[in-house]
């Protein structure tokens, strides 16, 4: 085992990886000499590997081994250190992308340091150099390279800077290392001669000249037979020529030298060819481009390449920098290597004043291209390629449009820097006015093929080489324009443009009647044909309807912006209409996936409107001024559009509309969230014409009703301190108003008739999913939610509905009187009818104000200022139908983020609210009582909400001193409770009728046979008014019994018991009591008896418990039971049957029973004091009576209308429901009404002695 040691010696110096060990154990001096060390300090042994042991120890071979180890790992550090140096200079020279045979490709700017494989002088500095050669089939030797044995004429040398790189004809693509500069010997070799450089510097500049002007001077190498295909061979010696036929010796002879001095006879050169040139067509073929022939389109063209090549140059240099100080601070210490480094910061110092000519030749050919392009566009005759320049402009921006990395409005080094922003400037400078005729040509070019688009998805969505327009779709165009507008110049002349603006109101142009051509049939069309154009020609008749100048149809057809806002998603338009068959038979899903594909390209489209419009905005103080006398027109000219039917000839389609306010609510969108923004919205523009331009006219027929009737004017003129946000704000109002209410009112339209069709179709025995009318209605409703239920408009709607609010909270009094009854309206209308149809929409969304301006106006304080008694219902409507918290399953849609206080740690706004909890009880019973006036049905629903509402309330001890302060304001209460028995008195009478004609139906339709003899039109008859019936008593008596409930839970309260036996009050609760008893117990109430009554929400059980309850709590009160006496509605039999009823029943608790049957024997004794009375004033005086009643008077009032008596109760409880005179219906109010104490004085004293005589008697 002596051999270990010298193996070991042998490992730890490295193997075969050291050269020091490389050849075979006795191969050569070197290796000699190390062994015979090696085995001399063994001490012992001779020869090859003969001798005894080395002498080393155990521990100092291990320490050695280490030492080795580490060393070997730090060489492979470097080693690797090396190579992914060598890799990034491949990445970065990118020559992996070169090939040995020339091709069609465009080199890139990197490519231009690579020599042609036939140039000697590289060849040479490729041999001189073989440590930097690379072959891939050499074999890795012991550190060394081999050089390939392949003949010269078999590989392609590649200079990159200072690197000398042989490929293999073979295999081109090969793996390439950096040039080694281990000595001085080796990098001056490697170092490129001075004509090497000058013919490198030639072969960039021809490169860059194809790369960026698509241009090949014939004479160059380029115009070989390898010439790319793309370029367009010129002879600045000639006219220019695509054949490529010259000898390699005439292009050495004519070699022309590319300058900067040359760029603008270059450029000359190839923009002076003519359309028909055969050298535009191949090149155009040949590089598979749409972008025509124009000048414009390839001078953008040209601008962006030249740009993109500047980067690349620049880019290559700041690489070069980076490499070679790496290399100096690798040199460091190093005598060669420092060497090496400056001979490689030389070639780069020559390089460097290669990129900065070749800089300034791209400069220069931005410059030339920009000044060709205006002097083209001023003087179309100048070239035959730009002789319809606006349309190349337009063309070229559409093309930008579609790909804006490539197109002519992409800034290439920061703001301001496209070659359209470039070419706006040259042409402003050159000629403001042919600028003005230059791009007002190209918007009416994009404008007029905008017209030809009603919805979203017209055209063909191209917008390549579309001759300025074509079958590019709406968003295309949109996008387009915006682009033209990027230039405040532009868009200052856009603005200032002739159909920018509606002619000016009261104008000759104006009034100006504008009746599109009408159809004429085609002379050579048969009778069938001209039948059938006719027939389509009525079809569109609408389309072809004459309007004034100044209108919103005018508006929409005839206007820039106009046209923009008109394209959406109409809901008559027949395609839209077809996604839609027959959707009753179809899944939800289908249903969805088509309105969201509709709804996202709506969207996508709204989205581009609204970049035109800020693009407007912020283009100066003009186009701004211009886009706001647009919107300012555009809501004049549509002040009919809120209309039950508006007239199509003078408004504006809705699409139209909608898309209007989604743009305002847009610029709303920076101040809705910001309260510090918001609070700059000045109030007093609803008063200042000159800012709203009439939009809030106070008189005339635009006239817009303000919340007070003739409220206070500005102590101050109109003066915000931003103008503009104020004007965004009520701009936006007024849009809503005019757009997205009506659209909301038309959605709940349509669901009714198309819910009448389907139960039309079921009561016909057909299946209502597939009836046609159905489908109909159907694919109406749902290409109308498209449109208004669209997230963002929703949401956007929603936010400004909350601002609204803030700012009706925060302003004066006086202020809030000012402000548009129709502010207040919308904003609930816009709430409600959302958490109807989408109140997933409303999720997340603050709408606390709202809640707070609602309970602020319903309060008692200003009950007087909103006077519209169908706008404070719909404030109620708001309270129940947002923020009572849901009991039924049908409300659950309602999010708890509507109606829950986040500062009050999720406890709903009515109970948490401080101004709630003590004005909004006595509100409600008000408003229940004002609801009267608002319609025959709608108030049945009102109250129902209300009653909700105060038994919510009711129940909360938050609102308990609220309630008790209700007997603190008599005349309230009186209105409250007038209503409660109105309701009541209609809802019992009401149910009654139609629940008896409901058993009669159903025992007919239980008789086959009979029923069968009913003919089937009179069947049809019977059965739709029958579901008529169902579905009202349901309503009815939901209604009644929550009614009876809150009677009978109020007057439990002593304070609130005591208001309803006022003289005004108390006979109208008897005889609604004693009625709605007579219709439970009488002669046909409990043996009333219908099908499933609990489906009709019929419960003559409990609602006679609530009734006998309510009886029960007044049987102690004297006025209560003397008014029995006097009822004609009592009947003591009645009374007793109900009592009966009750206890077989156990309906009442023993007090409440007892209480109740004791009620006939009181008004039995109060029955004898009413004859009593009715003996002593049977002889008054006729003026002692109530000319209505023909009753003793109690308390006598003078009418200072008709002047005539009456008695106070008589008069109260008939302006209650009637607030006219009764003698000459003139207006008349209970504050009216004067006392009369003369007369009473007068009545009093006959009293006295009627009583007197009779006691005498």
């Amino acid at each position: 085992m002596s051999f270990l040691p010298d193996l070991a010696s042998w490992a730890l110096g490295g193997g075969a990886g050291n050269p020091d060990n490389a050849g075979d154990g006795n191969g050569g001096e070197d290796g000699q000499q190390r062994q015979g060390n090696s085995l001399g300090a063994g001490g012992s042994g001779g020869g090859t590997g003969a001798g005894g042991g080395s002498g080393l120890t155990d521990d100092e071979i291990r320490r050695k081994r280490v030492a080795r180890m580490m060393a070997m790992q730090q060489q492979q550090q470097q080693q690797n250190q090396r190579q992914e140096d060598e890799e990034e200079t491949e990445q970065e020279t990118e020559m992996d992308k070169m090939e040995v045979e020339p091709t069609t490709s465009t080199p890139t700017v990197a490519d231009v340091d690579m020599a042609d494989a036939s140039t000697p002088a590289t060849a040479t500095a490729a041999a001189t150099t073989p440590t930097g050669t690379v072959n891939n089939n050499s074999s890795s030797g012991s550190g060394s390279t081999a050089i390939p044995s392949s003949s010269e004429s078999d590989r392609m040398d590649v200079v990159v800077d200072n690197a000398a790189v042989v490929v293999d004809s073979d295999e081109p693509r090969t793996k390439k290392t950096k040039a080694s500069a281990s000595s001085p010997a080796k990098a001056s070799a490697a170092a490129p001669s001075a004509a090497d450089m000058a013919r490198k510097l030639a072969k960039k500049k021809d490169l860059l000249l194809r790369k960026t002007l698509s241009i090949a001077l014939a004479g160059t190498t380029s115009t070989g037979s390898g010439t790319d295909q793309s370029c367009v061979v010129i002879d600045l010696g000639g006219s220019g020529s695509n054949d490529g036929a010259s000898s390699s010796s005439a292009a050495a002879a004519s070699s022309p030298e590319i300058t900067v001095q040359s760029i603008t006879e270059i450029l000359a050169a190839r923009l002076s060819l003519p359309r028909t040139h055969p050298s535009l067509r191949t090149a155009i073929t040949s590089t598979q481009q749409n972008s025509g022939t124009g000048i414009v389109a390839y001078c953008g063209q040209c601008y962006v390449r030249a740009s993109q090549e500047i980067k690349t140059v620049r880019e290559g240099r700041e690489r070069r920098d980076k490499r070679r100080r790496l290399k100096e601070e690798k040199a460091k210490g190093a005598e060669e290597a420092v060497e090496a480094a400056t001979a490689t910061g030389t070639t780069d110092s020559i390089l460097n004043t290669h990129d900065e000519e070749l800089i300034a030749i791209l400069k220069e050919i931005q410059i030339q291209v920009v000044n060709y392009t205006a002097s083209s566009l001023l003087e179309p005759d100048l070239f035959d390629l730009g002789t319809d320049g606006p349309s190349q402009l337009a063309a070229a921006l559409l093309q930008s449009s579609v790909d804006p990395t490539n197109g002519i409005t992409m800034n290439v080094a920061g703001s301001g820097t496209s070659f359209y922003s470039k070419l706006c400037d040259e042409l402003m400078d050159v000629d403001e006015v042919g600028f003005g005729r230059v791009v007002g040509e190209a918007v009416m070019i994009l404008s007029d093929a905008l017209a030809k688009c009603d919805t979203v998805a017209d055209g063909g969505g191209g917008g390549g080489d579309t001759g300025g327009g074509g079958d590019a779709s709406p968003l295309v165009l949109v996008n387009a324009l915006t682009a033209l507008c990027g230039n405040k110049a532009a868009a200052a002349v856009v603005a200032t443009h002739p159909t920018f603006l509606l002619p000016p109101a009261g104008s000759a142009a104006a009034s100006e009647r504008i009746t599109p051509p009408q159809p004429v049939v085609p002379p050579d069309a048969n009778q069938q044909q001209a039948q059938l154009y006719r027939m389509m020609a009525a079809l569109t008749r609408g389309h072809r309807r004459g309007y004034d100048r100044r209108s919103g149809p005018a508006l929409e057809r005839d206007t820039i912006v106009g046209r923009v806002m008109k394209v959406g998603c109409p809901r008559d338009d027949p395609d839209f209409l077809t996604a839609f068959a027959n959707m009753g038979s179809r899944s939800k899903k289908d249903s969805d996936n088509t309105t969201n594909g509709l709804r996202s390209q709506l969207t996508a489209y709204q989205v581009a409107v609204n970049g035109l419009v800020k693009t407007l905005i912020t283009a100066g103080a003009g186009p701004r001024g211009k886009m706001m006398d647009w919107f300012r027109d555009a809501l004049l000219v549509n002040s009919g559009a809120a209309a039950m039917r508006p007239d199509r000839s003078k408004v504006s389609d809705q699409a139209t509309l909608i898309n209007v306010t989604v743009a305002l609510l847009k610029l709303c969108e920076p101040f809705l969230a910001n309260d510090k923004k918001a609070g700059l919205i000045d109030p007093d523009f609803v008063s200042s014409p000159s800012d709203h331009g009439g939009l809030y006219a106070t008189e005339g027929d635009d006239a817009i009703p303000r919340l007070a009737e003739n409220p206070p004017s500005p102590a101050q003129p109109y003066a915000p301190k931003n103008s503009f946000i104020p004007l965004c704000f009520f701009l936006a109002a007024r849009s809503i108003h005019l757009s997205v209410i009506p659209a909301l009112d038309l959605h709940e339209s349509l669901l009714r008739w198309s819910s009448r069709a389907y139960h039309d179709a079921q009561a016909r025995g057909d299946n209502g999913r597939t009836d046609p009318d159905f489908n109909r209605y159907l694919a109406r409703v749902l290409a109308h939610e498209v449109t208004i239920f669209s997230p963002g408009l929703l949401s956007d709607s929603l936010r400004f509905s909350n601002a609204m609010s803030g700012l009706l909270l925060r302003i004066t009094d006086d202020e809030l009187a000012r402000m548009p009854e129709h502010f207040i309206d919308d904003l609930c209308d816009c709430v409600t009818m959302m958490s109807h149809s989408k109140p997933e929409a409303m999720r997340g969304v603050d709408v606390a104000n709202v809640f707070k301006v609602v309970v602020k106006l319903l309060s008692p304080s200003y009950a007087k200022l909103v006077r519209n008694y169908n706008l404070r219902a719909k404030l109620g409507d708001v309270l129940h139908d947002l923020y009572l918290p849901p009991k039924t399953n049908h409300r659950d849609a309602v999010p708890s983020s509507v109606y829950c206080d986040p500062t009050a740690g999720g406890q709903p706004y009515l109970l948490s609210d401080k101004l709630a909890q003590e004005t909004l009880a006595p509100s409600l019973l008000l408003l229940y009582g004002e609801v009267e006036h608002t319609g025959y049905y709608e108030k049945m629903n009102h109250r129902a909400k209300i009653s909700e509402l105060l038994r919510f309330l009711w129940e909360s001890s938050e609102h308990r001193s609220a309630f008790r302060k209700i007997s603190q304001n008599k005349e309230s209460f009186i209105k409250f409770s007038n209503g409660l028995m109105n309701e009541t008195n209609h809802q019992i009478a009401e149910a009654m009728e139609k629940l008896v004609e409901i058993r009669r139906v159903q025992v007919q339709m239980g008789n086959p046979q009979e029923w069968a003899s009913v003919p089937e039109e009179q069947r049809e008859t019977i059965s739709s008014r029958h579901e008529a019936n169902e579905r009202e008593v349901k309503s009815t008596l939901l209604g009644l019994n929550k009614t009876l409930e809150m009677l009978g839970w109020l007057n439990a309260d002593p304070d609130i018991r005591r208001l309803f036996l006022l003289d005004e009050m108390v006979s109208r609760l008897v005889n609604m009591l004693f009625h709605v008893l007579m219709k439970l117990v009488g002669a046909k109430g409990l043996e009333l008896k219908v099908d499933n009554p609990e489906s009709y929400n019929f419960r003559p059980k409990d609602m006679l418990r609530d009734l006998c309850s309510i009886f029960a709590n007044f049987s102690s009160a004297p006025e209560f039971c003397l008014e029995c006496a006097r009822s004609g509605y009592y009947d003591a039999e009645l009374v007793a049957k109900a009592g009966r009823t009750c206890r077989k029943l156990n309906l009442l608790t023993p007090e409440n029973l007892e209480a109740f049957e004791s009620l006939a024997e009181k008004v039995d004794a109060a029955s004898r004091d009413v004859e009593d009375f009715d003996e002593l004033t049977k002889d008054a005086p006729d003026e002692f009576l109530d000319p209505l009643m023909c009753t003793f008077m109690k308390d006598p009032v003078f009418l200072p209308t008709s002047e005539k008596y009456m008695d106070r109760a008589t008069i109260t409880q008939h302006l209650l429901n009637d607030p006219k005179d009764p003698f000459n219906r003139k207006d008349l109010t209970i504050d009216m009404v004067q006392p009369a104490p003369q007369l009473k004085e007068r009545m009093n004293l006959w009293l006295e002695e009627k009583r007197q005589a009779s006691t005498k008697e």
